[in-house]
Order: C-alpha cells, then sequence, then structure tokens
C-alpha cells in the first residue's frame, strides 16, 4: 500500500494506527500536571478543553485531576478509543471538533491544553477559536515528548531510520515550527514561558515496532520501504537490547501562556 491522500491529511493519517498509539505511545509526566495546577490554576473545579486529544493519553492525566475535560478530536479512530476508555467518567466528554472549530461555548474553559499536536493547527484560525472559548485571563499549555535523538547508539539509530524510511518525516516533525517566534505570535511576545521534563520508556521488541508503527511517517506494511525500515529496526535493537529490552528517552516540553 502506497502513500495516498488519506496519509497526508493530518485529520485522517492516525485512523489506521490507533491500536499501536494506544499500546505504545509513552505518557507524559506528572510534573506536567503539578506544573498547570500550581501555575494555570488546574484544579477539581476546572474546565479544561484538550484539543487534538487523540485517543487520550493526556487526557488520561487531566481528569485524574477531577476537572471537567471536554476532549476535543476530528479524527473519529482515535476519539472512538477515548470514548471507549472514559466511558461512564463523568467528567469526560468527547467533541468532534477541531483547534479551529472545537464547537465549545464562547468562554466556557479556564485551560486549553494541546499535547503533541499543535504542529497540526493552523496558527491564526487556532488562536481566534481559543481566544474564543476561553474565559478572560485563560491559559493555554502546548505540550511534546520528543524522542531524545543523540547521546546513545540506540537514540541515534533509531533518528537515522525515522530520517532516512519516514515517508514525510522531515515534513512534519514539530521541531521544525520555529518555537520561539510561533509562540510570539501566538502567545504575545514574551507571554509565555517554556518548561522541560524527562521520561522514558522501556521497550521489548514487540514494543519498539508498535512504537515506530504508532507514527504517521512510519511506512506501513505493504508499502516498499517498510521492509527496509523493519530489518533496520531489528539490527538496532540486536545491537543495543540489554536483557531483551532498549530505553527510549523524551524531552517533554511544555509551553504556557496567556492569550493576549
Amino acid at each position: 500500500m502506497t502513500q495516498g491522500p488519506a496519509d497526508l491529511d493530518p485529520l485522517r493519517r492516525f485512523s489506521d494506527r490507533v491500536d499501536d498509539y494506544v499500546r505504545y505511545r509513552p505518557g507524559y509526566p506528572e510534573a506536567a500536571v503539578r506544573l498547570l495546577m500550581a501555575k494555570a490554576g488546574l484544579a477539581e473545579t476546572s474546565v479544561v478543553a484538550d484539543v487534538g486529544s487523540g485517543t487520550g493519553i493526556f487526557t488520561r492525566l487531566l481528569l485524574g485531576t477531577g476537572a471537567s475535560v471536554f476532549a476535543v478530536e476530528p479524527n473519529d479512530a482515535m476519539r472512538g478509543a477515548a470514548e471507549a476508555e472514559f466511558r461512564g467518567r463523568a467528567n469526560f466528554t468527547s467533541i468532534k471538533g477541531t483547534a479551529e472549530a472545537t464547537g465549545l461555548r464562547d468562554r466556557s474553559v479556564s485551560l486549553v491544553t494541546c499535547a503533541q499536536a499543535f504542529h497540526w493547527f493552523e496558527p491564526a484560525g487556532t488562536r481566534r477559536e481559543f481566544r474564543r472559548i476561553l474565559v478572560p485571563g485563560g491559559w493555554c499549555a502546548v505540550i511534546w515528548n520528543t524522542p531524545v535523538a543523540d547521546g546513545t547508539d540506540f537514540a541515534i539509530g533509531y533518528e537515522r531510520i525515522k530520517d532516512e524510511f519516514g515517508t514525510d518525516f522531515q515534513r512534519i516533525r514539530h521541531e521544525n515550527i520555529g518555537k520561539s517566534a510561533r509562540f510570539d505570535a501566538f502567545f504575545g511576545a514574551g507571554a509565555w514561558n517554556a518548561e522541560n521534563f524527562e521520561i522514558s520508556q522501556t521497550l521489548d521488541y514487540e514494543g519498539l515496532k508498535g512504537r515506530l508503527l504508532s507514527s504517521s511517517y512510519a511506512p506501513n506494511e505493504g508499502h516498499p520501504r517498510h521492509g527496509a525500515m523493519m530489518e533496520a529496526l531489528g539490527s538496532l535493537y540486536d545491537r543495543c537490547q540489554e536483557r531483551g529490552l532498549v530505553r527510549m528517552d523524551y524531552k517533554t516540553e511544555l509551553f504556557l501562556g496567556r492569550l493576549s
């Protein structure tokens, strides 16, 4: 199966990767939630819009605070995975919507979060929408987990596999968006702060394979690059594993500000 239009559409390109996304994507540090509690007032009484919520990885942490969470996600398959997990949670509401058209009421939320999703959004339309749905003085947090790309043979080798075999890895990687300039335009110059955290995953081969295939740029089975990519991944695993496991380290970046 070669790459088609659906693979290039950010609203659909994860639809055939949901199982791997649910099972093998990392969570986020509890410290990031504690920071939102300390600096953005996140509490049990808060109303939060988790925009681009996907399968609900960050939604899960928000729900754990007791806050009321609107999980806004346009992709049916990803949204369905979150609905299956959180069905019955009184503080969870699933919304089919986009960053530019959330479907939420004016001034209805005190915090907007965007975890591993902001680079898919259209900035001007997103800014207008977030300003519309936020209460005066409300906060916006943008969060990414980024695999560490150097420092170990495994990290260097995994980055090389993404770069060599990814269908459009360099085009879509969020590191390319020029965060300082883009956030000055989005929040207002000097109106945001950045915090960094560290987390890691320990993976066996099946977990490593699933982690790679959860990425939208990784060619699936049937794609001309898939076989060579999996062979390279197997070689990397064999070279770097210890007692059947490899460790993937991440830097978690959190950008927090009010929209002026």
